[in-house]
C-alpha cells in the first residue's frame, strides 16, 4: 500500500468546482500511472479577522479567543447577516460540488495560517505526509498576510507551497500588457483601450473536473473551544447568533408592507449559473445598457456580483455564455432578440463592467494599504474629514444616514434597502458615496464599512475603490464629480 501523501487546498473566493485551476490540475494528476499525490483535501476557513466567529463556540461557557471582528472606523461586523447566509451558502454548495467528483470540502473557523499550521503538525504526529498546501493568490492587505503566514507554515513543515493565478476576472494577469503593477493608469479609459477588443481578451474557461483524489483517511478536527455543525443551517445560525438583530441601531428600518426584495438569490456555484441563464433567456443581457442603471426589480441589472466576489462564477464564464448566444451556438436564448446575431450593445456594456472589477482588483494592487486610508490613492490631504469619534452631533448624523433617518427620500430608500436586503443598485450607490463623502464631509471610510458590513456582494476592491471613487480620492479624473441626489 503507497504512503500517504496529501495535498492540501485552502480555498478562499474560488468557491466553485467548474473553472477552476487547482481542481483541474487536480484531475491531471488522478490520471498520472504514477500520482504525486494520494488524497486531497480541501479545507474553507471562516477568517476570525474578518467574519465573527463566536457562534461557532461548542458552548456557551467558552469564550472566543480572537478579538470581535469589527471595523475600525465605525465598529461594525465586518460581516453581517446577509453576506453571512450568502456566504454559507456558498461554501456549502462548493463542499457538495466537491462531494460529488469524488473528494469534500473541511470547513474551519479561526485564523487560516493558524488552522493550517496546526492541520500540519496534526498530520506529522499521525506519521502522514503532507506533500503540498495549495491556495489562489488574492489582494489585500489581511490576505497578503494570510499567504504569508501559510507559506511559514508550510515551509516550516518543509512543505511545498504554492500560490496560483487568480483566475476568476475577465483579462488573465498572464495576458495583460503590463508586469509591474505601478504600470496601471489610474484612469479606467486607459487600461481599457490596453486590453481592447474586450470581446477577444479572456482566455478559455476549464471543465468541471470529473474524478478528483479522495480525503485523507483520518482528518484533524476542528481545534477547541470551536466545533463545526453539520448542517448548512445550523452554519448560517452560527454566522448570524453573535450579531445583534439591529446591528446597533437605536431606530433600524422595517420592512414596507409587500414590499419585495431586489436580491432575493441564494449562494453557490449551481445558483450562479442558473441566474446567467436567466439574464439570457430572459433578455436582459442585451438590454443591460438601457437598463443597467435602473432601481427597482430583478433583472435591470445582472445581479452577479455576489456570485463573482465569491468565485463561485467566473468573468470568462459569463464572457463565453455570452459568446454562445452571440454566435448561437446553444439553446440558451434562443428566439430571444439578438441570438446569433454577433455581440450587441446589451452584451458590450456586461463585457465592460466585468473589465471595471478588473480594474479595481489591479488598482488594489498598485496601492496596496492606501486603499484603506482616507487620503486616498491620491494621498490627498485637501479634506477637512468629520468624524464621528470626535463630536457627537456627526455622530447623530451617521446614525441618521445609517438608519436611512436623513430626511433625503432618495438617499434614505438606499439606505433602508441595503439594511432589509443586503443590497442597493449601482446608481444608488454612487449616490449614497456622494452624499456622505462630498454633502456631509464625513469620513467616507464609514460609508464603505457599512457596505462591507452589509453587502452580499461585497468585494474588497470594488467597494473600496468605488468609495474613494466617489469620495474624490481614487481613480477618477473628473475631481469635482458629486451626484445630486435631489435631482435624480
Amino acid at each position: 500500500m503507497a504512503t500517504p501523501r496529501v495535498l492540501i487546498y485552502l480555498l478562499r473566493r474560488d468557491l466553485r468546482v467548474a473553472d477552476n485551476p487547482i481542481l483541474n490540475e487536480i484531475a491531471k494528476l488522478t490520471q498520472q500511472s504514477q500520482r504525486p499525490y494520494t488524497h486531497f483535501l480541501p479545507v474553507y476557513v471562516f477568517a476570525a479577522q474578518q467574519i465573527e466567529v463566536s457562534g461557532f463556540l461548542s458552548s456557551d461557557s467558552e469564550r472566543s479567543p480572537f478579538p470581535q471582528a469589527r471595523s475600525q472606523a465605525g465598529g461594525f461586523w465586518r460581516c453581517g447577516p446577509h453576506r453571512a447566509k450568502f456566504l454559507a451558502e456558498s461554501v456549502w454548495d462548493v463542499k457538495q460540488g466537491l462531494s460529488k467528483a469524488g473528494s469534500g470540502l473541511e470547513i474551519r473557523v479561526g485564523m487560516a495560517g493558524q488552522v493550517i499550521k496546526e492541520m500540519l503538525d496534526a498530520f506529522k504526529q499521525a506519521n502522514t505526509e503532507v506533500a503540498g498546501v495549495w491556495m489562489t493568490e488574492e489582494e489585500g492587505v489581511e490576505e497578503k498576510r494570510e499567504e504569508r503566514d501559510i507559506r511559514k507554515a508550510a515551509e516550516g513543515a518543509q512543505t511545498e507551497f504554492k500560490l496560483w493565478v487568480d483566475e476568476k476576472y475577465y483579462v488573465d494577469d498572464r495576458d495583460l500588457p503590463f508586469q509591474n503593477p505601478r504600470q496601471l493608469p489610474d484612469v479606467f479609459t486607459t487600461y481599457r483601450k490596453q486590453v481592447e477588443p474586450l470581446r477577444e481578451a479572456p482566455r478559455r474557461s476549464l471543465p468541471v473536473p470529473k474524478n478528483l483524489l479522495p480525503l485523507p483517511d483520518t482528518i484533524p478536527p476542528q481545534s477547541a473551544p470551536f466545533s463545526i455543525p453539520d448542517t448548512l443551517e445550523d452554519i448560517i445560525a452560527s454566522l448570524i447568533k453573535p450579531l445583534e438583530p439591529n446591528l446597533g441601531l437605536s431606530n433600524p428600518p422595517k420592512w414596507p408592507l409587500k414590499a419585495q426584495s431586489a436580491h432575493p438569490f441564494h449562494g453557490g456555484e449551481k445558483t450562479g449559473h442558473e441566474r446567467i441563464k436567466d439574464l439570457i433567456t430572459s433578455g436582459s443581457m442585451t438590454t443591460y445598457k438601457d437598463t443597467r442603471n435602473g432601481m427597482l426589480g430583478f433583472d435591470f441589472s445582472t445581479k452577479l456580483s455576489a456570485w463573482l466576489a465569491l468565485g463561485c462564477i467566473t468573468a470568462r464564464q459569463v464572457h463565453e455564455y455570452l459568446i454562445d448566444f452571440e454566435e448561437g451556438k446553444t439553446d440558451i436564448g434562443k428566439g430571444v432578440h439578438g441570438y446569433g446575431k454577433g455581440e450587441n450593445k446589451g452584451t458590450a456594456a456586461v463585457r465592460f463592467e466585468l473589465l471595471w472589477r478588473d480594474y479595481f482588483r489591479l488598482a488594489t494592487r498598485k496601492f496596496g494599504p492606501r486603499l484603506f486610508r482616507i487620503e486616498g490613492f491620491k494621498n490627498d490631504t485637501s479634506y477637512s474629514w468629520k468624524y464621528p469619534q470626535k463630536d457627537k452631533e456627526v455622530q447623530r448624523i451617521v446614525e441618521r444616514f445609517l438608519e436611512g433617518t436623513t430626511g433625503n427620500g432618495f438617499i434614505d430608500a438606499s439606505m433602508r434597502e441595503l439594511f432589509l436586503t443586503g443590497y442597493t443598485s449601482n446608481r444608488l450607490r454612487q449616490n449614497v458615496a456622494s452624499f456622505l463623502a462630498k454633502h456631509l464631509g464625513i469620513d467616507w471610510r464609514i460609508g464603505a464599512e457599512w457596505y462591507e458590513s452589509l453587502l452580499c456582494d461585497y468585494d474588497l476592491s470594488s467597494n473600496w475603490g468605488n468609495w474613494q471613487y466617489n469620495a474624490g480620492v481614487g481613480n477618477d479624473p473628473r475631481e469635482a464629480r458629486v451626484f445630486n441626489p435631489v435631482k435624480q
